[in-house]
């Protein structure tokens, strides 16, 4: 949202561009820890999604939702306490959306619980 805010993109591309580094970013951070393991590169990847994916999106759609449905979130400028209230409130809710998700995930095996058995 900042870089998408900053370089004065409209309201598809602020959307667009957050989910798409949050993928990026999210299954960066799980896959550099599978690799160091040892586990190959293929098999790391299909680690990362089937680890990282529902929870990730999840994560995306309520903070994009709430940003979408606050007035004003999404034209606000970097200078507007409302911009940074607004994302800093989306991401605290879907933070605590995410987290019970997370927990089922792993309950099942599924989840984190995929990447969590490489030290």
């Amino acid at each position: 949202m900042v870089i998408a805010t900053a370089l004065g993109w409209g309201s598809a591309s602020s959307l667009a561009i957050s989910v798409v580094l949050a993928f990026l970013f999210g299954y960066a951070l799980t896959i550099g820890s599978v690799l160091r393991a040892g586990v190959p590169l293929r098999r790391a990847a299909g680690l990362t999604v089937a680890s990282d994916t529902v929870s990730i999106a999840t994560m995306e759609a309520v903070d994009n939702a709430f940003i979408v449905v606050v007035p004003g979130a999404l034209a606000a400028g970097l200078s507007d306490v409302l911009f940074w209230w607004s994302l800093l409130t989306s991401l605290v809710i879907a933070f605590v959306v995410t987290v019970p998700v997370n927990r089922l995930l792993i309950a099942r095996g599924r989840g984190h619980a995929v990447a969590h058995q490489f030290p």
